[in-house]
Order: C-alpha cells, then structure tokens, then sequence
C-alpha cells in the first residue's frame, strides 16, 4: 500500500512540474508577442561575420560585412577586389556619378573655421585649389547601390537599420545617400586621387563621431608589436583605438633603437592633420577620446585573451595589458585615473574582402638590427637602382614615396618599413600613410637620414615644394597651423610646444635639402618634377 502511495505521489509531482514547464513557456511566448520592441537592438545572438583583425568571438553587429557587400559594390572586374564567396545577389541598379535627383558623396563646404583662422586662410590659397584630374567611374573605389536606404531603430535609438528593416519611410526628397552613417560615405568617396576632399564638410561630424557615438564592441586587433583594440558602433562603423603610453612631454630616450619605440595616440592624431596641412590627405581621420575602461572595454568584450588580462593596480586604477609582440605584460600594464584612459581613434579603412590594399615594402626600410645597416646606408647611388626597379621605374609612385618622407621627417618617424595602396587602383594612385605612432618622439633632435629619399633621388613634386615654402612663411608658419587644427581636438593640447616648435626648424631643413638638390641640377625641371602645369 505505501509503495503505491509513493508511485502515485511521483507521477502527480512529475505532471505538476511538466504543467509549470508549460506554462512558462506559454507565458514567455505571450510576452514575446506582446512586446517584440522589447528585444535587444544588438542582435548578438546572432554570429557576427569574422572581420579583419576581430577575433572570432567578437560581438561585431550581425550582418556588419554583410550589410556593406550590399551597399557598397565593387566595380573592378580585373582585379577581384571583391571575392566571390562575398558576392551579394546583384538586385537593384548602380548609382552612376551625375545621375538625375543623386546627391554625390562629396561636395566643397565651409568647416566652420572662425575669421581670421589661418586655417581657412591656407585652404583658399591658390595652391590648395589645385584640382585633381576628372574622376570616372572607374576611378572610385565603390559604386553604391540606391536601392539601400537606412533609419534609426527608434527616436530612442542610435542603432541603424537597413530599409528592410525600416520602421519608417524617407522624408520626401531625400536620396538613400542621404540616409548614409558617415563612415559609410566616407568610404563611398575614396578614389583613385585622394582620401577625401580638401574641404569635406563630412569631416567634422565623422571626427565627433570617432570621439562620442556609444561603443558597442571592444576586441584586441590582432598582429603588430603593440596593444590596440577595434571599437565597434552601433551604426556598423568601426574604429582602431590606440591608448596612451606615455605622457605628452616625455621623449624617448636616446639610447632607444627605433624599433623598440612606443607608439603614442597622440602622434596618430597630430598626424592626421599634419598630412592634411601639407595637402597629402592620405591618412584617416584621427580623434582623440577618452575611453572607460570599465563600461567601454572590459565589460562588452568577448575577447577571452584581453579579459584575462584586467587587474586592479595597488593605486586602485583598472588596468589591462592585452597579448602582443611588445610592451605587453603587467609592468607595461595600460592604466586609468581611476578607470579613464585617453587614446586615439582613427577610422577604418574598408575590409578587405570589399577593398583589397596591397603592401609594399620600401626601398628605403631600415635594417631592424642592432648593429647591421640597409642598402641604402651604404650605397650612395641607391636611388638610381631604385628607378629602375618597378613600380617606381615609371609614374609617380617614387615622388608619392618622397612626399611620404617629408612627413615622416616632419613628425620624426623611423618606422615607416612598408605602405600600402588599394590594389583596384594598381601602380596610378596614393599612398596610404597609415601606423604613425611613432612619430613625434623626440623635439630636441633631429633625425637626417630619414630625408635619404629625398636627398639620394633629389627629386619633389613642384607642388609639394611649393607647398612647403608657403608653410615656411609667417602668415602661413607650420607650427601656428597645427596648433589651431589641434586645438579642436578633445585631448587638446595633442602636442607640447616644443614639437611644434621642432616643426619649423624640421621644415627649413627639408628645404635647404631641395635647395641644395637644385643648386647641383643643370635644370630645375630636374628636381622639381611639374604636377601643376599653369596652375601657379
């Protein structure tokens, strides 16, 4: 009777536990369909595609590479920029450049510079006003799909969706341009000649965005010889972030070998402008920000080596250290005052399954040895084995690398061992100046050799020489122009006074090189090489 009693007892409690389960159930499907909005805007459940330098476990938006094979489409068929695995369905027309009712991505306008900025002074000099050559279609480095529109999720939103997804149609006369996240119209403007434009009215709103839109991701970018992590927006843009390392008025010491430099944010952010001032335009845009570590990096990131490494230093502080090559251990630990750390933003350029870049490189790269010297140490005629050697044995590929010398010199970098370029373009197009944050090390020294380039080849664009004797004159003085673009920054000061200083004795150096050069030409046409033609 009682082994009854008992089997009777177990079968009611197992019916009354299955009846609950049932009803849990029951009650969260009711909930999901009451309140669909309530979901989480992130869709992190969802696996996010791998990206280049994201480690697979990070919780990049879902659909971010995804998104951007359908807006943005490559129009290079020699080259197989795009892979075909990548490929999206090829639905909707392309948006050609002067197309009825079409706002193209760039357009000249004011950057709010105040009266008598020098700033604005330089940018309406004649020699800024330089146009590039016509811009086809087959010089732009994507063709953008109109049928693509975004919107926010919600007034109290800031995550992006596509039209598909939508909640709310286009204001009437807005293009899907229009609809555009700046970084997105950022990389729909790259072409064959330039970065972006000189004025960009985007310029402005991508900067704030570097420096304020909410961080929804934060993962260690793999490779390099130190720590930086990806950053990732609700609005599918991306940012490379690289923290402070040392402070604003210490230099590195003269003992220390190149190679074994730190890499400083704040010389990625004084670069950025520098390259602008000098008219390359051949860097991303860079902003400073303060990050927290705790709410910004620690506690979003799936990255399982970084989050290993956070600890609470005796002061306090939250600190953490990553995993790479160099100046990655407890006793290089990156710190904050208690949590904040300042750092560097730069926007990404495009993936490279949408864009392929190549690498090159550089004839003039060091030894990266204690005690050997490069080729280029020792022969004195390296330069003419140099233009025999492709691709510098025709077009400007050469004078392209002599600009990037003049701004590695400008800055103090030694580490400039390669470059990059899109590859859709091949050998007719820009360097990429990327990975200057080892420039700006030192303001009492000067470093000759990085001008070897220049003074082997004795060879400038007339522009850039040009250009740089402009900046030399009072009214137009290096120094005072990156101050002002530096001071809009939000770590402002970037720099202390003596780099910038170092600015205009570097300047006067680079000319007395050219000046030399011209000195010994039998023609000026020899050294100065026209890119301007009646332009000035």
């Amino acid at each position: 009777m009682r082994c009854r009693l008992q089997t009777l007892f177990q079968r009611k409690f197992k019916i009354s536990l299955l009846f609950l389960l049932l009803l849990a159930l029951l009650v969260h499907l009711v909930l999901d369909f009451a309140f669909p909005t309530a979901q989480s805007p992130c869709s992190c459940d969802v696996k996010a595609p791998k990206a280049v330098g994201v480690p697979s476990g990070s919780p990049m938006l879902a659909g971010l590479t995804k998104l951007s094979l359908r807006i943005l489409q490559d129009f290079s068929g020699s080259n197989g920029s795009l892979e075909k695995s990548s490929q999206p369905q090829k639905a909707g027309l392309h948006i050609r450049a002067g197309q009825p009712g079409v706002q193209q991505p760039h357009e000249v306008g004011n950057e709010g510079w105040t009266k008598g900025s020098k700033l604005a002074a330089l940018f309406e000099h004649p020699l800024y006003k330089i146009p590039i050559p016509e811009v086809t279609e087959k010089d732009k480095l994507f063709i953008v799909n109109p049928m693509e529109k975004f919107s926010l999720r919600s007034n109290e939103s800031d995550e992006w969706v596509s039209s598909s997804k939508a909640e709310t149609l286009l204001p009437t006369g807005k293009t899907a341009y229009d609809t555009y996240p700046t970084w997105l119209k950022f990389h729909i403007g790259i072409n064959r000649y330039e970065l972006y434009p000189r004025q960009d009215p985007l310029l402005p709103t991508l900067l704030r965005d570097l420096a304020t839109q909410r961080i929804i991701s934060s993962v260690q970018k793999s490779g390099g010889t130190q720590l930086k992590l990806i950053m990732t927006f609700p609005n599918y843009g991306q940012a490379l972030f690289k923290p402070m390392k040392q402070t604003r008025d210490q230099e590195t010491p003269i003992d220390f070998f190149y190679f074994s430099d730190f890499e400083r944010h704040n010389a990625e952010i004084a670069a950025f402008h520098l390259d602008r001032i000098l008219d390359f335009r051949r860097i991303p845009p860079v902003s400073g920000r303060l990050v927290n570590i705790t709410k910004e990096i620690r506690d979003i990131t799936t990255d399982k080596k970084l989050a290993k490494t956070f600890f609470i230093s005796p002061a306090g502080n939250i600190c953490f250290y990553g995993e790479c090559s160099y100046y990655c251990s407890t006793e290089h630990a990156l710190c904050g005052k208690p949590d904040q750390l300042e750092g560097s933003m730069a926007a990404l350029l495009p993936d490279k399954t949408l864009a392929k870049r190549r690498s090159w490189r550089s004839p003039w790269r060091r030894s990266y040895h204690k005690s050997k010297k490069a080729e280029w140490e020792l022969n004195p005629n390296y330069c003419a084995q140099v233009r025999e050697t492709p691709p510098y044995d025709r077009g400007h590929r050469l004078l392209d690398l002599i600009d990037m010398t003049v701004l590695d010199f400008l800055m103090g970098n030694m580490d400039r061992h390669h470059y990059e370029t899109f590859e859709k373009f091949g050998n007719d197009t820009f360097l990429l100046h990327l990975d200057n944050g080892r420039g700006f090390g030192t303001h009492s020294r000067d470093e000759p050799s990085i001008l070897a380039p220049l003074q082997q080849c004795c060879s400038i664009k007339k522009s850039t020489y040009l250009r740089l004797q402009l900046l030399a004159t009072q009214p137009y003085r290096l120094s005072d122009l990156l101050r002002e673009a530096l001071a809009a920054d939000p770590l402002a000061p970037v720099l202390a006074e003596p780099h910038l200083r170092a600015l205009d004795r570097r300047l006067g150096k680079v000319l007395a090189v050219v000046g030399y050069c011209l000195a010994r030409a039998a023609r000026q046409e020899e050294v100065l090489v026209d890119d301007v033609g009646s332009w000035v």
